[in-house]
């Protein structure tokens, strides 16, 4: 997404100027009528308008006499009010002040609740509406495991594209219910931000298939959503945001997406040949940095014939048709307060759906009335919870309850890497202290910063438990150099174990890290960046409230060794100009829990791992397979609540394809059940040969197409993608 100075841009913004553009607010006629279809709308409008007014709707608007936009928008693109246009306002999460901070979108499809991933769209949706903006920049579909320390971990929606897929679809859709226009992004292979602007992303065209493209089909053709943006990294050579095979061929092509392409801001490499491999639209403003599309450059280009008027014309058809399906002509945002309550009570819930049980021996849920002396420990949970960075960091309702410097001296980047962005860290205003002693009353509750590892440990062997919150910030423009707790906090757990083996451990971070000291703690709680009322959340998780339920989206690895690129690629020499390879074809298609089967290694924890304070059986499985059996299958089971309490369990289905497909198990389903104590249930899972996730298919690099090899497929049914949790459920023939 753009680019998170917000200080410095503006800075630079105040060296340059752009010239006047036509139109504007002011009053509006009605649009054509609502009952013709967007593609028929646009392009009433779009015969009316001049070569100037399409030229204005290509362009970001952001003038140095508005260096912010309308509304502190993160982008603009003028109105034309003679012809009823309105004018586009773009935000992401940064540019809403103040707004609900919801847990971290990893958080969400943690929760493998689809429901739940819709809600959160909602919230978000509503809110930016509520501000007066229409075109939402959300949707971080890059896998999470081609680089785990990425420092936008946070932002994704997991490893595997099927679940990234849908559950972005989920928050899609929950956005466009708002009459907003929602996109998706980074296209394409925006896994690291080490030299982002750089990189140049080495894959071959059957694993990008199978793996980020494969989440971006998903989420955009289930979802409907109109407007993708291109990314600053260069694919195969070529950068993304001038990228035909991608933006054309792929995009627009196969898979008949219908509305525009932005450019991530700056990201434009060029005005002609960039719009030639379609791109829609530059943001934010030609005149910014690179200045190379602008209204002036594209007229130049149309006179002289570099630039067809009929791709001008489809640009704009495209912008003004996802305006018309998004119901921006028919029901415009209007400014007015956020359901601040209603969505706090809503992050609440995401976050005690998404949080994952990673270990307990026992030790939860608390219990309150056996307990004299609770000790909780570290990363300011006296006065709230971490955030992430960037251009996705919320800034809470409330106010930040801490702002810190950004952790730039443990993120100190190697030679050519990532630089500190200068970044705040904020803590939103929930505090697992309080939120603890609600639950506990009558307890002796103390509290210790661990800035000392000696004094924690002190106060945790005078006390019946210990709860230690851990935390590790992230944000874009950096990359973690390694998988390890900062600040010393490793150690920080250690001493508190040796002194009390009641110790309970939260986690406060954007992706997957190390856990050293995991054997010593009785119980771990993944409570991702858990939002605006994360510390009621993480209280009601451990004293039992709330049952956790959440499952691992990513696979977290046991040693930086284990991953496809033990160091992040860096340029060579390190330069900020050079082009440098980033190697994709290591891992290939078998990214983040694939990768591990395929190498053998084993995980700390496996993707689709999550734990409960009940316990599940599974029985009478049975695989039925369709006629022909290549139009895909289902799995039927019995699920039953064998514990004591109430909760939900997620039934994985996972498919090995033929061995010659050369490509480890994949999912291709699942469902989230729950149940009361003793209660069973019959559950189905369908897989359609037939569905947007190709479960069956291989990309065929030959025919440029989805195709189901011949062979022995098994399916397996489990609670993770590993074993011991994952069982054949039945084979078959194709």
């Amino acid at each position: 997404m753009r680019l998170c100075l917000a200080l410095a841009v503006c800075a630079l913004l105040a060296l340059s100027g752009c010239g006047s553009r036509e139109g504007g607010s002011g009053s509006t006629p009605p649009p054509p009528p609502p009952s013709t279809n967007p593609d028929q709308r646009a392009d009433a409008i779009l015969a009316q308008m001049t070569q100037a007014e399409k030229l204005q709707m290509v362009h970001g608007g952001l003038t140095l006499e508005n260096s912010v936009g309308p509304h502190n928008a993160a982008g603009w693109v003028p109105g034309i009010s003679r012809l009823g246009v309105p004018e586009l306002l773009y935000a992401d999460l940064v540019t809403i002040n103040p707004s609900t901070a919801l847990p971290s979108a990893l958080a969400s499809a943690a929760s493998w609740d689809l429901s739940e991933a819709h809600k959160y769209g909602q919230v978000i949706g509503s809110e930016m509406r509520a501000f007066g903006m229409n075109v939402c920049l959300t949707g971080d579909m890059n896998l999470t495991s081609r680089e785990p320390r990425d420092g936008r971990t946070f932002e994704t929606r997991g490893e595997d594209p099927l679940l990234a897929g849908m559950v972005e679809a989920a928050h899609l859709e929950g956005i466009e219910e708002q009459h907003l226009i929602a996109g998706i992004k980074h296209v394409a292979m925006n896994d690291q931000e080490t030299a982002r602007f750089t990189a140049n992303a080495v894959v071959d065209e059957r694993a990008a298939r199978e793996s980020d493209l494969l989440a971006f089909e998903i989420a955009l053709k289930t979802s409907g959503a109109q407007m993708v943006m291109c990314a600053y990294n260069a694919v195969n050579g070529t950068p993304s945001c001038a990228n035909s095979h991608l933006l054309t061929q792929t995009v627009k092509g196969d898979w008949g997406f219908p509305g525009f392409v932005l450019s991530d801001w700056y990201a434009t490499p060029s005005s002609v040949p960039a719009a030639l491999a379609g791109l829609d639209q530059e943001q934010p403003g030609g005149y910014m940095f690179n200045g190379v599309w602008t209204p002036e450059s594209l007229q130049a280009a149309l006179q002289n014939g570099d630039l067809p008027a009929t791709r001008l014309d489809d640009m704009v058809h495209r912008i003004l048709r996802a305006m018309f399906a998004s119901g921006l002509f028919d029901q415009p945002a209007t400014v007015q307060p956020i359901d601040a309550a209603g969505d706090a009570a809503i992050a609440q819930e995401m976050e005690e759906q998404g949080a994952v049980l990673l270990k307990n021996t026992g030790q939860l849920p608390l219990n309150s009335s056996a307990l004299p002396s609770i000790a909780v420990i570290g990363s300011h949970a006296d006065v709230g919870v971490l955030s992430g960075g960037g251009s996705a960091q919320t800034f809470p309702v409330g106010g930040a309850a801490l702002t810190l410097p950004p952790a730039c001296p443990p993120y100190t980047p190697p030679p050519g890497g990532a630089a500190c962005t200068g970044a705040s860290q904020i803590y939103d205003p929930s505090s697992p202290l309080t939120a603890i002693r609600a639950h506990a009353p009558n307890a002796t509750v103390a509290w210790n910063d661990g800035s000392d590892p000696a004094a924690a440990a002190a106060l945790a062997a005078s006390s019946t438990v210990a709860v230690v919150l851990v935390s590790e910030w992230e944000s874009e423009g950096m990359d973690r150099v390694d998988l390890s707790f900062s600040n010393n906090q490793d150690a920080l757990v250690s001493a508190v174990a040796a002194a009390n083996p009641h110790t309970v451990v939260v986690l406060e971070n954007g992706g997957p890290l190390l856990m050293p000291w995991l054997s010593n703690v009785s119980a771990v709680v993944e409570a991702w960046y858990p939002g605006q009322k994360g510390g009621e959340a993480v209280a009601n998780l451990l004293f039992g409230t709330v049952n956790p339920s959440g499952k691992l989206p990513m696979t977290f690895p046991g040693a930086v060794a284990d991953l496809p690129r033990p160091v992040i690629p860096v340029p060579s020499p390190p330069d900020s100009t050079s082009a440098f390879a980033v190697d994709y074809t290591i891992d290939g298609l078998n990214v983040g829990y694939k990768w591990f089967e395929s190498q053998g290694r084993v995980p700390l924890f496996p993707f689709g791992f999550g734990l409960s304070y009940t316990t599940f059986s599974i029985s009478n499985t049975q695989l039925t397979t369709g006629t022909p059996a290549s139009s895909g299958f289902q799995v039927s089971f019995d699920l039953q609540n064998t514990g004591a309490v109430a909760g939900a369990e997620v039934p994985q289905v996972y498919l090995a394809l033929p061995s010659a497909a050369g490509e480890a198990k994949r999912l291709v389903g699942w469902s989230k059940v729950r149940l009361d104590p003793g209660a069973k249930q019959h559950v189905t899972i369908n897989v359609d040969a037939g569905g947007v996730s190709h479960p069956l298919s291989i990309w065929d690099t030959t025919t440029n197409a989805w195709v189901v090899p011949g062979g022995h497929y098994t399916v397996y049914l489990g609670n993770s993608s590993a074993a011991p949790d994952l069982k054949m459920a039945g084979s078959f023939d194709l």
